[in-house]
């Protein structure tokens, strides 16, 4: 998983470059993860701006503008929310592509209606679009981050760039 990561930043890297474009992220169960592979690749401060680790609700209100409303009716772990997270990371950073991640990565933690795995993610561009999506992945808690910044940096690849 670590070389696939490795390898999806380095093509983002190379398109982000070639764009003239920037990245930043806002995470919560990855807990910085996304931000740590991308400046893993060499030369990333030419197009990755910051990264946010909002793991409390106060946080994401906080830094992200996520709003307590928000927060109450959906939970951290909704579409709603990262949908505010990536937008206000947007607004936050001096970035043209968000992307954000809330979930529950386990052991415990998990609901019947969201399960242990369960990972909602945005994105979000200068051009207006903002996508969500959520995927519930097995495996135990580190599994389950590196699947998410894998998904999350998949994404940013194949839809935004």
């Amino acid at each position: 998983m670590d070389k696939k990561i490795y390898a999806l930043n380095q093509q983002i890297g190379k398109r982000l470059s070639e764009t003239h474009q920037w990245l930043t992220c806002a995470e919560s169960c990855t807990g910085g993860l996304i931000a740590g592979s991308i400046t893993d690749v060499a030369g990333s401060s030419a197009y990755f701006d910051r990264g946010f680790v909002t793991y409390s609700n106060q946080s994401k209100h906080d830094l992200l503008g996520v709003k307590r409303q928000t927060l109450e009716q959906w939970g951290a772990v909704s579409e709603p929310t990262v949908r505010e997270m990536a937008v206000g990371a947007l607004k936050m950073a001096n970035a043209d592509i968000a992307v954000s991640v809330s979930g529950i990565a386990g052991p415990e933690g998990g609901t019947p209606d969201k399960p242990v795995g369960t990972v909602w993610f945005g994105w979000a561009s200068r051009d207006g679009r903002v996508l969500a999506d959520k995927k519930v992945f097995a495996g135990d808690r580190q599994q389950v981050r590196q699947q998410a910044v894998c998904y999350a940096l998949s994404v940013v690849l194949e839809k935004f760039l």
